[in-house]
């Protein structure tokens, strides 16, 4: 059975990916609004990605050693999401509702 990541269940929570969906059209209507927003933007996503890209190249010995560790926690996490689920319906829905 696959591995279930608290990550991607909250992300697919209605609530959080409506407020994720509303902050990039507004973080795309803002970018092409203003040539100098877009520029200034651009430069720092390509310097995210390459940090991105750096500290996941330094981080990767570390992470294979503790992932035993991840699986636990990341199994604890599932289970107190679930029981926030069960507890606040709110979470089903998008943040318009």
């Amino acid at each position: 059975h696959v591995q279930e990541n608290v990550l991607q269940r909250v992300l697919q929570l209605p609530v959080v990916s409506s407020t994720c969906e509303t902050l990039q059209r507004k973080y795309s209507s803002t970018k092409e609004s203003h040539p100098l927003m877009a520029s200034v933007c651009e430069v720092y996503e390509r310097g995210v990605q390459g940090a991105g890209a750096l500290a996941m190249w330094g981080m990767e010995p570390v992470v294979r050693r503790l992932e035993p560790q991840f699986a636990v926690a990341n199994n604890l996490a599932c289970r107190g999401l679930d029981h926030l689920e069960e507890k606040i319906p709110a979470l089903q829905y998008p943040v318009n509702k």
